[in-house]
C-alpha cells in the first residue's frame, strides 16, 4: 500500500493590520481575491474584503496565546493582537485566512505561532510604529512561515530565529515586493534589510539574556 505525507495545513493569505484596519503587510495567495471579470482590480476585491474584515474584529483584542475566530465572506478568518480601544497605534493584529474546510484550531495555532514570533523580533511590541520600523523582518516573517499558501514552521522562537540568521541578499526587496505581496508606503525605506537584521538581532539577544538572568 503506498503512504502519502499527511497535509500540510494552507491558508489563503496573511494579513498584518493595524488598529484601524489598515494593511502593513500581507501575501495574499492562489486565486483567492484575483479578479478576472469585471472593473474591479484584486486590488479593489483585497480592499473590499479588508475594510469588512476589519469592521468584524475592531475592538476586539485577542491573546497572543488564545486567537480569535470570525467569519468575513464566507471565509475563516483567525487573529491575534488588537486592542480593546482600537486606533493606527495599537497592538497589529496578525490575521490568517483559511481556505474553505480548513480547521479554525489549526488556523489559530498558526496564527499564535507567528504572532509569538512577531512579538520576539520586535522586541516584546507589537506597535504599529515599531511595526513599521522593521517592516523587511515582518516580509522575511511571512515568508519563513508560509510558501505558497503552505506553512512551513509554526513555533515562534524557530520562526524569530531563522529570520535573523537569515542573510543579507541581491536582490531580497524585489523579491518582497513581487506579485502578491502587499504592504504599507514608507516607514522602513531608509532602513536596509541587513540594518534591520542587526537592529532586531541585538534586541532579541538583550531580550533573551535579560530573561536568562531574572
Amino acid at each position: 500500500m503506498t503512504s502519502f505525507p499527511p497535509l500540510l495545513p494552507k491558508v489563503d493569505a496573511i494579513l498584518v493590520l493595524d488598529g484601524d484596519g489598515n494593511r502593513l503587510a500581507g501575501k495574499y495567495y492562489g486565486t483567492f481575491l484575483k479578479n478576472t471579470v469585471g472593473e474591479k482590480t484584486s486590488e479593489d476585491l483585497r480592499k473590499e474584503f479588508e475594510k469588512q474584515l476589519h469592521q468584524k474584529i475592531a475592538g476586539i483584542a485577542a491573546r497572543p496565546d488564545a486567537a480569535e475566530v470570525v467569519t468575513c465572506q464566507g471565509r475563516t478568518a483567525v487573529f491575534c493582537g488588537g486592542s480593546v480601544g482600537g486606533g493606527g497605534n495599537g497592538d497589529v493584529r496578525i490575521v490568517h485566512i483559511g481556505p474553505p474546510g480548513e480547521s479554525e484550531l489549526v488556523l489559530a495555532h498558526l496564527c499564535e505561532g507567528m504572532y509569538d514570533a512577531l512579538s520576539h523580533l520586535m522586541g516584546g511590541s507589537t506597535d504599529r510604529a515599531v511595526v513599521l520600523d522593521s517592516l523587511e523582518l515582518v516580509f522575511l516573517l511571512i515568508d519563513e512561515h508560509c510558501d505558497g499558501g503552505i506553512i512551513l514552521e509554526v513555533d515562534g522562537s524557530k520562526l524569530a530565529s531563522a529570520v535573523l540568521l537569515r542573510d543579507e541578499e541581491p536582490g531580497m526587496v524585489e523579491e518582497m515586493r513581487q506579485p502578491g505581496v502587499v504592504h504599507a508606503g514608507g516607514g522602513a525605506a531608509d532602513m536596509t534589510i541587513g540594518q534591520a537584521l542587526r537592529q532586531a538581532r541585538e534586541q532579541f539577544m538583550a531580550n533573551m539574556t535579560s530573561r536568562d538572568g531574572m
